[in-house]
């Protein structure tokens, strides 16, 4: 059965969902997995968000419930930053996994994060770093990029987002600033990096669970 990756995200002006389309491509290119896109539910009403200028959803991209994590192999979260910290959106969708957390359905499973700032200070690395919290208490292995991108990860000639923790992009203050090649391409290594992964964990565990039937 092919290796079941969830890119689940939330994006106010399209950084995001762009950075979530890059990843899928990038998991695409792995034999045997199976990558979706979904987003999370808005929890800001139409007024609000076009006052802000947001962006309209992507229709492409389906709303998933929080119960349906579990049919996920691995889950790569995608989010912009509010004050260093993920948007309430996303936190809004992790506070309703609690009937998984309760029942450890997330336990074991490989997970990883990419988001947008509006600055080179606005949480590149912090916004990654508390996200963690949220996998730990769900027992999730967190995959982090790390350096794996090789000099990509070096550069120093632009203004470029991502970091060891994950894929990244900057918005701008006002949200104008798109997505770089240079960070279009980080996020196509993580989806590719990461899904390897996932499928060699899930090869492991469905070897185990076969050697262990037979044993029994």
């Amino acid at each position: 059965m092919a290796t079941k990756i969830y890119i689940v995200y939330y994006s106010t002006w399209g950084h995001v969902a762009a950075l979530a389309e890059e990843i899928k491509k990038g998991a695409d290119e792995v034999s045997g997995v199976e990558a979706t896109v979904w987003r999370v539910s808005e929890t800001l009403p139409e007024e609000v968000l076009g006052k802000m200028g947001a962006a309209p959803a992507r229709q492409d991209h389906p709303v998933l419930a929080p119960r349906d994590l579990a049919d996920a192999d691995g889950v790569l979260l995608g989010f912009p930053t509010r004050f260093g910290m993920m948007a309430a959106q996303m936190k809004a969708f992790l506070d309703a996994t609690g009937g998984l957390w309760q029942g450890q359905a997330l336990a074991g499973k490989p997970a990883g994060v990419f988001l947008s700032t509006g600055t080179q200070g606005g949480g590149q690395e912090t916004t990654a770093l508390t996200a963690v919290t949220q996998l730990v208490h769900h027992g999730m292995l967190f995959v982090p990029l790390g350096y794996t991108f090789g000099a990509g990860m070096f550069g120093v000639d632009e203004v470029r987002g991502g970091s060891p923790y994950g894929a990244g992009t900057f918005a701008g203050a006002d949200g104008s600033r798109t997505p770089s090649e240079a960070e279009l391409a980080i996020a196509r290594h993580q989806g590719t990096y990461f899904a390897g992964i996932a499928k060699k964990l899930k090869a492991g565990a469905t070897a185990l669970a076969a050697q262990a039937s037979a044993s029994a």
